[in-house]
């Protein structure tokens, strides 16, 4: 059985934005292609609107054993 990842996983996140930030240079560029230029300055602006990436978690640090 494969796992679902959650929804509200920070590296999903930072994925879906990556993605959404990729989608809206690329509207942009098209729009720009085809002359309207209007159109692409409101794809570059919901691009800047968007949040910062979210910085990975960082890894925990692994566990000493103890010697006895």
């Amino acid at each position: 059985m494969c796992a679902v990842p959650k929804a509200n996983d920070p590296d999903n996140e930072s994925v879906d934005r990556a993605a959404l930030r990729l989608m809206l240079n690329y509207v942009e560029a098209e729009c720009l292609r085809i002359g309207a230029t209007e159109a692409a300055r409101h794809a570059a602006l919901a691009a800047a609107m968007m949040p910062p990436p979210v910085p990975p978690a960082p890894l925990p640090l692994p566990r000493r054993s103890r010697m006895h």
